[in-house]
């Protein structure tokens, strides 16, 4: 088969057409044939050999996809070749076949298709887990989202208005944040000219940012507010005002997906299965692709993200 490998790290120009063997499903684990995979920040940190694949993950990029199972290991259940799935994948993604775990399909949506399906793994599972499993925004509450127009930021606001919260946004163009009023933000802000603490007061903080963001996060916290950090686009390091946090009595949490173990993916893929994916049958919630390139095309897929012109995800199909 043929996968994008990264000889050594580097620019867009470093992700390379290979032809490398082919997957082996092994216990608890299927082969499924790509139809399409999606880019995140994640892969284009691992091109520039910042991110590391797990150890046992496959050496090539891609954290999700879309396609058919061609083969099925021993010890698996409930799935047959031939089964359209979607996936959530700790590394493989930008490949024509790639072995994924048992517990970390899921069966393309009604409704969409099977293209469409690999946008919506990687951002309904980190969405669903922390803005849900472990924030627990509830019905009434506020939800800031920062790169509201982002695939992680539009998946946000279309669960978040679904089950009854208040969501504001942050984003960088006009555009971009009308985009979200389309979706239901009902606070809509330019960070290049509104200071989002005077704007909004938030139950929930979903944020993308990390150190630079940190301090002005706490500020915007309501009381018993809770901030979940899941980037760090704007550095690692910053100090925390643990007096503000304490008479807020607030909570800071920060957490990645790939890495963690295989019974905790799946207990995510099982709650976004449960309670997500009756919202997408439904049409209440939809996957947003604001472009779909070949696979082959993987570097001008990385550009496209690293400008930040993009809204929604951006595919790639096999």
């Amino acid at each position: 088969m043929y996968a994008i490998t990264i000889p050594e790290p580097g620019g867009p120009e470093a992700l390379t057409w290979a032809e490398v063997a082919d997957p082996v499903a092994g216990d608890g684990e299927v082969v499924v044939e790509v139809a399409a995979t999606a880019v995140n920040r994640a892969d284009i940190l691992q091109r520039q050999g910042f991110y590391p694949p797990p150890p046992g993950a496959s050496p090539y990029p891609g954290l999700e996809c879309s396609g058919r199972i061609a083969e099925v290991g021993p010890g698996v259940t409930g799935w047959a070749v031939g089964d359209e799935v979607c996936a959530l994948l700790a590394g493989g993604g930008y490949a024509q076949r790639v072995a994924v775990p048992a517990g970390q399909l899921l069966p393309v949506p009604e409704g969409v298709g099977l293209v469409e399906a690999a946008a919506l793994p990687e951002v309904t599972a980190t969405v669903w887990s922390n803005v849900f499993m472990v924030a627990h925004l509830r019905p009434g509450e506020t939800l800031l989202v920062h790169g509201g127009s982002s695939g992680i930021g539009t998946m946000a606001v279309q669960l978040g208005k679904a089950v009854g919260a208040r969501v504001a946004v942050t984003a960088g163009s006009a555009r971009k944040l009308a985009f979200c009023a389309e979706l239901g933000a009902d606070v809509l802000i330019d960070y290049r000219e509104q200071d989002f603490v005077a704007e909004v007061t938030a139950d929930v903080v979903l944020d993308i940012m990390g150190a630079k963001y940190l301090a002005r996060n706490l500020d915007a916290l309501a009381v018993n507010g809770r901030l979940v950090v899941i980037g760090m686009q704007g550095g690692a390091r910053a100090e925390l005002d643990l007096g503000k946090l304490m008479a807020k009595r607030a909570a800071v949490a920060a957490t990645s997906l790939r890495s963690r173990p295989l019974a905790e993916k799946a207990a995510v893929i099982g709650a976004v299965r449960e309670h997500v994916w009756p919202l997408i049958a439904a049409g209440t919630v939809r996957p947003i692709v604001d472009r779909v390139l070949p696979l082959a095309e993987a570097a001008q897929a990385h550009r496209v993200l690293e400008s930040s012109d993009h809204i929604g995800k951006v595919l790639l199909q096999a």
